[in-house]
């Protein structure tokens, strides 16, 4: 292998935790090499991580293989059934072949493919950038190296969110670190105004949002990262172009900006080859810290439609689906049905990665879930990542009873709470508004613009109650259980909180949660108006 500024197969950049519970840093080949030794990867930066994994699974599909067949044998694919026992195969062998991590990664054409600083083709990135951002001289144009690393401030007056840096003052990224934020650039960046790219007479500095913006992935996590990449790569879709050959960026020619988007193909193009932005880092002397970088739109074709195969699907109002939004706020338990439920079961899609899992392995899978809070333009508000138990072996096919049972508590949930958000500012009305009429059968009326604080405080400490009552419904013997009262109960003692003890000594104040409380026990009287 041929040395470079920065090569991924061999620096340290990717840290995980092996099943011996020691953390190292490892490049791609000893990942593969040792993935049945890592019990988990370490990236502190989730759209990152999101974005390693559909690149992981890339690769594993190319390198796992039994009898000379790889997992992306676009001929096994054909028939379902045959590529599901390859992957059986696969499975059963427990770790990747050392031999074809080495044939893969020393595959001639991909010399410094993976060489993160390469002058020809650095790692997903687009060297043409030197020459076609400039300004209105012909002068360099970069971005800005803040612009590269996610949670830094940009701009003059950027807000200061995750540390003091500023565009005056920029501070070099560790060549690791600059990695990770390209991919999360490159997965999650956002739309409207770039640096500008000027390729013909026309200088274009607006682009697309990144294809994973604003949404969680979700993934089957096993008890070891062989494990988990070989069930990462999701089963063969019938949306990818079957008659074109498959590549990821760093197995073709750079794209023409202008050009008409390739096919997507199975599984490279569908999960590393839809990015809307390009990229250039720009490192120091050493090759150990970049110190500047260039972002800018990819194409302005329209995106190829797609599913991604880690992604819920939640219904529209108009009848149409969407990647589920990410929300830093909503706790992985309440997708858990959507996880489990067979797609017809719900008004939600369960990502295809989800589906048709071996059933040996099913009570030693958990789900790796992966989100980023953005809107669908600069706003980035909070990254997350959560971890389910053991939760699998619950999918409907294999367990319908716990399934639907799952789906009945988080229903019962969502009600309870959106009662408790009604009670919670009816109270407050009650309480401050001399004019509201105090009597149980009262009409209130609302102003949306003048919620309260009780509702808001509620809410936050009912959600975290309300977990812990799901997760004990869970346990075994408890699904023929009711499961109003449990959450019902969570949500009267929040209430309880929120008001406050100061103010139960004032009459309105009494009244207030007198009325509030029984809007919520009246979901124990299911045909009773509240």
């Amino acid at each position: 292998m041929r040395g470079g500024g920065f090569d991924l197969r061999v620096e340290p950049w990717i840290p995980v935790r092996l099943r011996a519970g020691e953390s190292e840093h490892l490049g791609l080949c000893e990942v593969f090499k040792r993935a049945h030794e890592i019990e988990d990867l370490e990236l502190p930066v989730p759209p990152a991580a999101a974005g390693l994994m559909r690149i992981l699974a890339c690769l594993a599909a190319r390198i796992a293989h039994d009898s000379d067949v790889s997992l992306d044998d676009a001929d096994v694919a054909e028939e379902i059934d045959d590529w599901f026992e390859l992957r059986e195969r696969i499975l059963k062998a427990g770790r990747f072949q050392p031999d074809a991590v080495d044939a893969y990664f020393g595959r001639p054409e991909l010399e410094g493919r993976f060489d993160l600083f390469d002058p020809e083709r650095p790692f997903l990135q687009d060297p043409r950038l030197r020459v076609e951002c400039v300004d209105s001289k012909g002068a360099p144009n970069p971005s800005g190296v803040n612009k590269l690393v996610m949670g830094r401030p940009t701009g003059v007056n950027g807000a200061v969110l995750f540390g003091h840096f500023t565009d005056t003052a920029p501070v070099p990224v560790p060549s690791a670190d600059a990695a990770w934020h390209l991919i999360a650039q490159l997965y999650y960046g956002p739309s409207g105004q770039c640096t500008p790219r000027r390729i013909t007479n026309e200088r274009t500095g607006s682009g697309d949002a990144a294809p994973l913006r604003k949404s969680v992935s979700y993934f089957p996590w096993g008890p070891d990262l062989f494990t988990t990449l070989v069930l990462a790569v999701a089963s063969p879709q019938t949306e990818a172009d079957w008659d074109a050959t498959d590549f990821c960026p760093w197995e073709e020619e750079l794209n023409a900006p202008l050009g008409p988007l390739p096919a997507v193909t199975w599984p490279g193009r569908m999960l590393t080859g839809r990015f809307r932005h390009a990229a250039l880092l720009i490192p120091s002397d050493d090759g150990r810290t970049v110190t500047d970088a260039y972002l800018t739109w990819a194409t302005h074709e329209p995106p190829r439609q797609v599913r991604d195969p880690y992604q819920i699907l939640d219904r529209r109002k108009d009848g149409n689906f969407q990647p589920r939004e990410a929300d830093g706020a909503r706790a992985l338990w309440r997708d858990l049905d959507s996880l489990l439920l067979k797609d017809g079961r719900l008004d939600s899609r369960r990502p295809p990665a989800l589906e048709h899992l071996p059933r040996q392995l099913l009570p030693q899978l958990r789900v790796r879930a992966y989100g980023f809070d953005q809107d669908g333009q600069q706003k980035d508000s909070v990254w997350f990542q959560a971890t389910t138990p053991h939760v699998l072996h619950w999918q409907e096919e294999n367990d319908t009873t716990m399934a639907h049972h799952i789906k009945r508590c988080h229903t019962t949930a969502e009600q309870v709470a959106d009662r408790l958000d009604l009670a919670a500012r009816i109270a407050w009305k009650l309480a401050t508004d001399t004019n509201a009429d105090p009597s149980p059968k009262a009409k209130i009326k609302l102003d949306a613009r003048k919620p309260g604080p009780w509702a808001s405080i509620a809410l936050t400490r009912y959600w975290p109650s309300a977990e812990a009552k799901f997760w004990q419904l869970t346990r075994a013997g408890h699904t023929a259980d009711p499961v109003e009262k449990p959450f019902i109960a969570a949500a009267l003692a929040v209430l309880d909180e929120a008001i406050g003890q100061a103010n139960r000594a004032d009459i309105r104040v009494a009244r207030a949660r007198h009325r509030a409380r029984g809007l919520l026990l009246a979901l124990l009287r299911p045909h009773t108006s509240g």
